[in-house]
């Protein structure tokens, strides 16, 4: 009598949970429905429209009164403009991001299978990407529009440092709006709170010596920077109270969201 054969075994490879996949899910998930919603759509096209519009009437006028017009001042006044102008919009669209699903955030997490704290971090990650990469975009195609149709007095690394600089800014704004949305009861709460918090803090940071930087001294100093009169010491020192304020807003909602009800 044979021996019997023993039937092959097929080793099923160890299920490995992946930590990171519902974190993944939501950035994703969220970085798509900020591209789609009406907010981001507004911001895009009022800013470039606003951008177009004001660099056709500055070549016009070149053109018409044969005014020697400078590329570094009209840029950073249009950046600067579109900054400012487009800032209530950012703070919404910041703001909303946690606020404005309170009604399904407790399903939201249970479905994922995802922590508190994943869950404020890719909110906080897909909005930064939003914003920041969204300003570059548009202030890259100011800079070009600028080289084209104004009189040249811009440097490259000029132009890139003071796009970075106010990159820096909007990141941290855009962690304090996320932070004080997943804190308060509701988007319009969440909203006024944040903007007595830039015109409060603003206010203050102006009253600082001139040697420490403030976003309204950044700024004015954009012209200077454009033509490649930049100082990488306060820039750095710039960019390190910017993280600094962005970690402490990190932390101030991953605690808060962490112990809030949903």
């Amino acid at each position: 009598m044979d021996a019997a054969i023993p039937a092959p075994t097929t080793s099923l490879p160890p299920l490995t949970f992946r930590r990171l996949l519902p974190y993944w899910a939501v950035l994703q998930t969220d970085l798509r429905q900020t591209l789609r919603s009406w907010v981001y759509r507004l911001w895009v096209v009022s800013s470039i429209l606003a951008a177009v519009g004001y660099l056709l009437y500055r070549f016009g006028v070149h053109r018409e009164a044969g005014m020697i017009q400078s590329a570094s001042v009209l840029t950073s006044d249009l950046l600067r403009g579109i900054v400012l102008g487009s800032m209530a919009l950012i703070v919404v669209l910041t703001v909303s991001s946690i606020a404005s699903e309170r009604g399904t955030l407790a399903d939201s997490i249970l479905s994922r299978g995802i922590s508190r704290h994943q869950y404020f971090m890719a909110k906080w990650h897909s909005r930064t990407l939003a914003v920041v990469v969204t300003f570059m975009m548009i202030a890259g195609l100011v800079l070009l529009g600028s080289s084209f149709l104004l009189e040249e007095d811009m440097t490259f690394m000029g132009s890139l440092m003071a796009v970075l600089t106010v990159s820096i800014l909007l990141a941290a704004v855009v962690a304090w709006g996320v932070t004080l949305g997943a804190l308060a009861h509701s988007t319009v709460i969440g909203i006024t709170v944040m903007w007595i918090a830039l015109y409060g803090v603003g206010f203050l940071m102006t009253l600082l010596p001139t040697s420490y930087p403030s976003p309204d001294r950044v700024l004015k100093r954009l012209p200077y920077m454009l033509q490649g009169y930049y100082d990488l010491a306060a820039i750095g020192e710039l960019a390190l109270a910017s993280f600094g304020m962005m970690f402490l807003a990190a932390v101030v909602g991953m605690i808060g969201f962490s112990r809030k009800d949903v």
